[in-house]
């Protein structure tokens, strides 16, 4: 029985040494690509994150200066908020169920 021989390309060190290479660099190091992908979808989740809490913090940032300025604004948040009250007046909290 004869063994077929093996082309010269697939014995050549540089092609051996550069497959090697590649399947490490894309499937086998700490930074490959299916950990690139993940991590570029984590990014992509936290910024979007970040967005959202920034337009947060203006929110709050806007209704903290209406609480500083209006004492209305302040009576009403300190009296649903805090269910704060008159001395001379009752307060009754009704819940959904």
């Amino acid at each position: 029985m004869e063994i077929p021989k093996i082309p010269s390309w697939l014995r050549n060190f540089f092609f051996l040494f550069t497959l090697g290479f590649l399947l490490w660099m894309f499937f086998l190091d700490i930074n490959d690509l299916p950990s690139q992908f993940q991590r570029s979808q984590e990014i992509r989740s936290l910024e979007q994150e970040k967005a959202f809490y920034e337009q947060e913090i203006e929110k709050v940032k806007g209704d903290r200066k209406k609480l500083l300025t209006d004492d209305a604004m302040l009576e009403k948040f300190a009296r649903e908020k805090y269910l704060m009250k008159k001395p001379s007046e009752d307060v009754y909290v009704l819940e959904k169920q």
